[in-house]
């Protein structure tokens, strides 16, 4: 489905969703994950054929990377692809050089020929920062909704511990949520 409303960055970027993802999720955080412990894939599915990635694909990869900044809005994705994106996004600025980093991926799809969306030039990264941080509140509200009070409560009041429990086991919260509907709250 093709986004209609484009997400303005700055005066002269324009971030839209015009060409659907051409990379799959797990190549394009495997791929990423890989460059940022400083070792390369050598494969991308069980088959032992090494990767050949044109420039093409490469840009193209970075763009599917900025893509994961949409589901920021979306209430029904899972808190744990969040936190992740979050983490990535707001990563130490010491880091935005890096290959694959948030900046790094808006350099590249905002200066590149190869480009799936019109050259924008170079796209300031902190705007974008300060963009997503403006509608976090709202959006991670949204999301929020969707889960008992407790959990509410304990992303609010104690967010790094909720992002620990979930970087283990994803699944965590609905494994707690379920106990609890079995077992019901001891302490209610």
């Amino acid at each position: 489905m093709l986004n209609t409303n484009p997400v303005q960055v700055g005066a002269r970027a324009e971030l839209s969703a015009l060409v659907p993802p051409q990379v799959p999720d797990y190549a394009a955080r495997r791929y990423a994950q890989s460059l940022a412990h400083g070792t390369l894939p050598v494969e991308l599915d069980d088959e032992a054929s090494p990767i050949e990635w044109s420039e093409e694909d490469i840009v193209l990869l970075h763009w599917r990377l900025l893509q994961e900044v949409k589901q920021l809005e979306d209430p029904a994705a899972p808190l744990e692809e969040k936190f992740d994106t979050l983490r990535w996004v707001f990563t130490e600025r010491e880091k935005d050089g890096r290959p694959f980093s948030f900046a790094s991926c808006l350099r590249v799809v905002g200066c590149s020929p190869l480009s799936p969306i019109p050259y924008c030039g170079l796209v300031d990264a902190e705007e974008v920062r300060d963009r997503i941080r403006h509608h976090l509140k709202t959006w991670l509200n949204a999301t929020l909704q969707r889960y008992p009070e407790w959990v509410r409560e304990a992303v609010i009041r104690n967010p790094a511990w909720i992002e620990a429990r979930l970087a283990k086991n994803p699944q965590w919260i609905n494994e707690q949520i379920k106990r609890m509907s079995e077992q019901g709250d001891l302490f209610a």
